[in-house]
Formats: structure tokens, sequence, C-alpha cells
């Protein structure tokens, strides 16, 4: 049965608030239709399908009440009175990946080792385990939005993942799905390092296996008496490294991330400062999360703080995932208006500075595909 007809694209709203409102509300999956590449839950602010809005990398959470939907590779959008929007954008879905049906030589799926992110994007959680994660009964110290244990109980992933099943898995991505960047990050470690010398040891096994794969790798500040936890990461051939804050206001940080805000946001600066100092400019990034409350011009003005230093704000908005502690507080997502306002306000700064993610050899800002910024020339 053929469904309502549509109207014609919407001219009358900037793409920024289309993907905004978007990237919010979610897209809602017809009857019979599929999101093939899917990543529910796991570390960080995001649970979504994996698309390519208008050739952009993009995820968006599947959500049966949003107003939008796919039909015939177009966005389009159901008013109240049942009529039909096209929104002028071309969608396409990713393909399942070739890898993904292979297994380790020592037993293990090549899906729970690492998942493919948008098109060409391989990313894993080395340690899916996280000291701040606590317990359902003691979760105290727990990033609220966060879901990293959550993929580990249900089996789509394993706890620890080696260096050379990394390195196995890599290889295979590259040569079966044409993968060019990969992302590795950790659940934070006891030690003084906060897991770093783990995620190197990958690094230097990957780079080993596929020197010309870029990597970006992904963790907390280590201890200031252990900065040479970063240079470890550098010398063992990661091209970028994220270090996530989430947000510069330590009010927001002690209730949403109650266990990161024990450290201090000047550790963070120390370790940013360190890492541009051995990555360079614009390969250095950080999470800026928009509805957790911080006031968003101040957010605005950390993340040109954060710009002058050579680190990357990537701004993404808040989700609510199944089996967080926000999502079974209520916790609404941001405003679509506050969303797009800000993100057009922090990719401003980045153009004025020359910084965009798209320059990045591998990571979160050059995959693009959690935030609104490369959309908006960020």
């Amino acid at each position: 049965m053929r469904g309502p007809a549509l109207s014609a694209p919407a001219e009358s709203r900037s793409g920024l608030d289309v993907r905004s409102e978007v990237a919010v509300r979610g897209v809602a999956v017809d009857l019979g239709a599929t999101i093939p590449l899917r990543r529910p839950g796991g570390a960080g602010p995001s649970d979504d399908g994996h698309l390519l809005v208008d050739g952009l990398k993009t995820t968006l959470p599947i959500n049966p009440a949003s107003p939008f939907r796919l039909r015939d590779g177009r966005l389009v959008r159901t008013g109240p009175d049942g009529g039909v929007t096209d929104l002028g954008v071309d969608v396409d879905t990713v393909a399942r990946p070739a890898f993904y049906d292979l297994t380790t030589a020592d037993g293990v799926r090549y899906e729970q080792v690492a998942r493919l992110h948008g098109n060409d994007v391989l990313a894993t959680t080395v340690v899916q385990t996280c000291v701040r994660y606590g317990t359902d009964d003691d979760a105290a110290d727990r990033c609220r939005f966060c879901a990293i244990e959550q993929s580990l109980r249900s089996g789509a992933t394993t706890a620890v993942k080696t260096p050379a099943q990394l390195a196995e898995v890599a290889e295979a991505a590259v040569r079966l799905d044409g993968v060019r960047q990969m992302v590795m990050t950790t659940g934070t470690s006891n030690g003084r390092d906060r897991g770093a010398r783990h995620l190197a040891r990958c690094t230097a096994a990957v780079r080993a296996a596929v020197p010309d794969l870029p990597v970006q790798v992904q963790c907390e500040p280590p201890a200031p008496d252990d900065l040479a936890a970063l240079q470890a990461l550098k010398d063992a051939g990661a091209d970028a490294i994220g270090i996530h804050v989430e947000s510069l206001d330590d009010a927001v940080r002690r209730r949403w991330m109650p266990g990161k805000a024990t450290v201090p946001l000047s550790q963070y600066w120390t370790a940013w400062r360190e890492s541009v100092r051995l990555f360079g400019r614009n390969a250095v990034s950080t999470y800026l999360i928009v509805g957790l409350g911080e006031d968003p011009d101040e957010l605005v003005a950390g993340a040109a703080e954060l710009i002058d230093a050579g680190v990357y704000p990537f701004v993404v908005p808040y989700r609510p995932i199944p089996g967080t502690l926000a999502f079974a507080d209520g916790d609404p997502a941001p405003d679509p208006a506050l969303l797009a306002d800000v993100t057009a306000r922090v990719a401003a700064l980045l153009r004025a500075a020359g910084m965009r993610g798209a320059d990045q050899a591998a990571g979160c800002a050059a995959c693009g595909a959690c935030s609104a910024l490369s959309a908006a020339g960020g």
C-alpha cells in the first residue's frame, strides 16, 4: 500500500535545524524496513542506527514515536494532519559488513571484538568494564548516560580485547570492507595510567598488522605523575587522542559523572596540553554533551577555550539510552533548537580557527556521525 503523497521539500528551515531535530527525536522505521547497521548501548552517550545523510556519516536514535522516517532513500516528516513532507535529504543505509561473519583464531566473533561505525570506521572498547560503573545496587560513581557494561552483560561483546584479536579484526575490516580509520576507547582502570598502556599495546598491534590505518585512542586523563602514558600512546602509533570531559561545569559533572568529577578539570587541562604537544593541534578532542543542564553560553565559551588550546570540542546531544541511570530517571533529550544554536556557534569558532573534524586522521570528529558539527562546517 502506498503512503500519503509527499509534499515538496521543505525550504524554510536550515539544514542544521532539521539535522538537530532528527538527532534528538530520531527516526521511526516502517514495518518491513530495516537499518542494517546499529549500535545499541555501549560506552558513551550514543545508541543509534548508522546512516549516510546527504553522504555524511550520521547516527540517529531509532524511535517509533518520531515524526521522521525513511522512505525510498529520503528523509520525510509526518505532520499533525498526517501529511508527509520530503525534507530534501538523501538517506542511505549502511550494509552489514562482511567481517562480522568471521571468528578470531581463539574463537571470538569479530563483531564482539570491534564494530563498524558509519561506513568506514572500525570502533572498539578494548576493556568493557569501568571502575566508575559499579553495580546496579551501588552505582554512585557511574556516568548517568553510559551503558558500557550493559553490552557486556548482553553478550554483544567481550570484557577484554587482546592486541592479537584487534590486529586480526582490523586487517580483515580493511581488506573486506574498506575501513579507513579506527577508534579504540577503554573503560577506566584502577591504574594510574587509567588504561592507556593496554590501549598502547593494542594500537601497536593494529599498526603492525595494517600500518596505513589511522588510529584514535580514547581514555581518561592519566595521573599527573604518569603523563608518560600519553607518550606511550603516541609511540605505539596513535594518530589522535580523545580525552572526554563531557562538561566543563563542575556542578553538571558532579550530577552526571560523579566518579569522573573527582578528577579535577585542571588534570584534564594538563592532559590536553600535553596531548596537543605530542599529537598536534586538531589531533586532540573531547566530548561536550548538550542537554546536561550546562548554561549554553558557558558551554560555548568553554569550547572556545578548548579551541584556543588546539583541542577539538566534539558537540553531541544527550540521548536517553535504555539501561542507563538517566533513562531510568526520565531525563529528556535537549531541545533541538538549543542543540542547533550551540552547534552553529561552536562550528563558527572551529571554522575561524581553521579546525575541521574532517581534517583529523581518525576519531569521533573525523567520523562526525554523532554530531551535526560536520554539517555546519566544523
